[in-house]
């Protein structure tokens, strides 16, 4: 992991097409500003591991005896 010190308006560049500026800095909340192309996917960290979490708890309620009937379909 790399790790760097910005102040305010200084900015990071990675892969020369994101640029990630910190914006303020107040009361310990940093807010930065992500500038990428639109195919570039930014998701808070937070928000990735619930949905990770949200799909392991969906896939465990998956009814056992449709997948032994799925199974046996294709299995022949």
């Amino acid at each position: 992991m790399l790790i760097l010190s910005r102040k305010v308006d200084e900015s990071i560049v990675i892969n020369d097409n994101i640029t990630v500026k910190v914006v303020s800095v107040d009361k310990g909340v940093v807010k930065l500003g992500i500038d990428a192309p639109s195919e570039v996917m930014i998701l808070r960290h937070e928000l990735v591991k619930a949905v990770e979490a949200s799909n392991k708890e969906a896939s465990s309620h998956i009814d056992d005896t449709i997948l032994n009937q799925f199974y046996k379909k294709f299995k022949k």
